[in-house]
């Protein structure tokens, strides 16, 4: 990792942890050279990099400023969770969140999924199969595929908690980012029954995904269908 890498990875764990609160001004440049003993060059590279995350923005003749979330997300708790990557139980963070399995088994990888992991189409993968349910309310179903040369010793106890603080804290993987694709869809007769769909004609939405580690490697490929009134996508745009 680069000098300026790693200094934007420290000012994203300030932001993060509400040290530097929403719209708050960011420290001058000069200062920041001096606390992480860089050049001006690898501050601005830092900064950049936090610009295209839409951590931050720059107002002209003001400084470099905390860019706040509307909506939901605009205290600093749900701010800083609106920028990491931790997974469903990290996103539900202080409330009670618990999986029912539907299917756990290590299976040859489908063609379809082998090119979303870039894997051999003779490789075996951990499939996962279960539905997310938040205080006692069932949210989401997820369909889950893992290579299993380095996402190892997964059981049924981890399937039924976090399997991403597994990966993270046991396996001492860093989760860095993902791909995602949403869409909306009309349930199957199981997801109806997962979900507590009553009303036929009720879409809800999918979101696929290929998740990456911080080396670059895929380490899931999945596909979400939450439901509907249980889901809002935020994003950030940077031009």
């Amino acid at each position: 990792m680069f000098k300026y890498e790693t200094i934007a990875e420290e000012i994203q764990s300030k932001i993060q942890s509400g040290e530097y609160p929403a719209d708050e001004k960011l420290p001058q440049e000069m200062e920041l050279c001096k606390q992480y003993d860089a050049s001006r060059i690898t501050i601005r590279e830092a900064l950049d990099l936090l610009v295209y995350r839409g951590l931050i923005t720059r107002r002209r003749g003001a400084g470099t400023f905390v860019k706040a979330i509307a909506g939901e997300a605009s205290d600093s708790e749900k701010f800083a969770k609106s920028q990491q990557f931790g997974g469903f139980t990290h996103d539900m963070l202080g409330r009670k969140v618990e999986s029912v399995v539907h299917a756990f088994s290590l299976m040859r990888v489908p063609k379809e999924v082998a090119e979303r992991l870039q894997v051999p189409e003779t490789a075996f993968v951990c499939y996962i199969c279960r539905t997310r349910l938040v205080d006692g309310e069932p949210y989401v179903v997820e369909y889950t595929y893992m290579p299993t040369d380095f996402i190892t010793g997964i059981t049924e106890e981890v399937v039924k908690g976090s399997i991403y603080e597994y990966i993270e804290q046991k396996l001492k993987l860093k989760i860095k980012s993902a791909h995602r694709t949403t869409r909306a869809d009309m349930p199957t007769e199981d997801e109806r029954k997962w979900l507590a769909i009553q009303e036929e004609a009720i879409p809800i939405l999918e979101v696929e995904q290929t998740a990456y580690l911080d080396d670059g490697r895929i380490f899931e490929y999945s596909k979400s269908r939450h439901r509907a009134d249980c889901f809002a996508l935020r994003t950030v745009s940077v031009r």
